[in-house]
């Protein structure tokens, strides 16, 4: 399970892959050999995404423990150094069984020579916890509080700056949510209206397997470890895997006041379907027909199998939102949820905070602001635009909302907050920020903007 583990690290680091997407095929080839059971995946992911959330706060360690620069050790010893100092400070194993586990890990994956140093450091990092490490390398917080919280949570410098910028307030809030992003995030599931209720799937789940969504009423969350692709409602596509946070998205649009007719719907940036799907059950429930559109060919794909099997007329097409093939004023509703740097599911792509880099806004913060401008354009006057992201930052949220508000004109933005009533935490509108550690989801973003001109 830890070279299992160690080809999946690897994998993240040399392709850029994500381990929920490189790790599944890898788990699922093992279990064909015969030679891996439950409790050895449910192991081989605990390394995994427990190594990548810590990364940061083991690098400090490991390179309290050697006698050379960090960057000079080549990225696989580090691998297998980092997983060795996961199972010593932040799991159940035993020492002698972590630090001998890693060393012939090294032995296979690296050699002889490369397994002694391995042996070496670890040895070194067995000598204290967790505690005591992040102790002695984190600076004191009195004199960098944002490079403490950066060694003391795992989140690189510029992303504790930026997410302490959105969420405002002192240093508990802060640190509540960058636990909130080391923590495993439930698996939730979505009821997608007009082919199932949130009752029915309780009900094919269980009592022991699941429980109610917090906030959206189409939301079932299952306990831990609870696997969605073993319930029938998940394999037909009656239901799917949505956090509760995008559900809101999708139902705040939904539900938004607009006058006139309510009879075209729009998903502007579609892929990979989940918030196309639940639009398309609540368009279809009114009669309306919802047009999801995304501009690479295979993630259309992705929304058209989300959406197979909807009640109701819908299309999907391949098409880039920023040179749309419909006309202006077409639309009642749409959704434009941008591309953006995701920093607002750390919990679920761990990997992401350490592959992001602060130049990466200036690449998106253009492509956000002309898809919402665009956006704009396509709907009718009386209707309404959501603006969405999965990021905090303050450079992909309020500050493309706020310029292109004031450079289109003849638009309001609509309080959000009166949608999503009984959630508590949301500001002071009218756009709404929602945040792991307070609300249990990712930390999704939304304006609504009426055309009124």
């Amino acid at each position: 399970m830890r070279i299992l583990a160690f080809e999946a690290l690897r994998a993240v680091d040399e392709r850029d892959a994500y381990a929920n997407l490189v790790l599944p095929p890898l788990l699922r080839k093992a279990r064909e050999k015969g030679d891996f059971d439950g409790r050895d995946a449910a192991l081989a992911t605990e390394l995994v995404y427990g190594t990548l959330r810590g990364q940061g706060t083991y690098d400090a360690i490991v390179a309290a423990c050697i006698d050379r620069p960090l960057r000079e050790v080549d990225p696989p010893v580090l691998d297998v150094l980092n997983l060795g100092v996961h199972q010593l400070l932040a799991t159940r194993i035993p020492t002698h069984a972590a630090v001998s586990a890693s060393v012939e890990l090294a032995r296979v994956v690296l050699g002889d020579g490369r397994a002694k140093f391995v042996n070496a450091v670890l040895r070194k990092v067995s000598r204290d916890d967790l505690d005591g490490w992040v102790e002695r390398v984190a600076p004191p917080y009195d004199e960098d509080p944002e490079d403490h919280l950066a060694v003391v949570h795992s989140h690189p410098r510029w992303v504790v700056s930026a997410l302490w910028d959105s969420l405002g307030g002192g240093r508990a809030g802060i640190e509540d949510l960058l636990e909130a992003d080391n923590e495993r995030p439930e698996v939730t599931l979505v009821a997608r209206p007009g082919r199932t209720t949130a009752e029915a799937v309780l009900a094919e789940v269980g009592e022991e397997s699941g429980l109610p969504g917090r906030w959206s009423p189409y939301a079932v969350r299952l306990a831990e470890g609870g696997e969605p692709g073993a319930f029938d409602v998940v394999r037909s596509g009656r239901a799917g895997v949505q956090d509760e946070g995008s559900q809101l998205v999708a139902l705040a649009l939904a539900n938004a006041p607009i006058e006139g007719r309510d009879e075209r719907w729009l998903d502007g940036c579609a892929g990979p379907g989940g918030k196309a799907a639940m639009l398309a059950g609540l368009a279809s429930e009114r009669g309306a027909t919802l047009l999801a559109s995304e501009k690479q060919p295979h993630r259309a794909g992705l929304v058209g199998k989300a959406l197979a099997g909807n009640p109701g007329p819908y299309q999907v097409i391949a098409a880039d939102g920023t040179r749309p093939p419909w006309r202006p004023g077409t639309f009642d509703r749409v959704l434009m949820d941008v591309p953006c740097t995701g920093l607002g599911a750390l919990r679920r792509r761990p990997e992401a905070r350490w592959r992001r880099r602060p130049e990466d806004l200036d690449g998106f913060g253009p492509l956000q602001r002309e898809l919402l401008r665009k956006a704009l354009e396509a709907v009718r006057v009386g209707g309404v635009v959501g603006y969405a992201t999965c990021s905090p930052h303050l450079a992909e949220t309020r500050a493309v909302v706020d310029d292109v508000v004031k450079r289109v004109g003849g638009v309001e933005l609509v309080d959000v907050r009166a949608l999503l009533e009984g959630v508590p935490g949301l500001g002071d509108g009218p756009d709404v920020q929602l945040w792991p550690h307070l609300h249990g989801t990712d930390a999704m973003y939304l304006a609504l903007i009426r055309r009124t001109a």
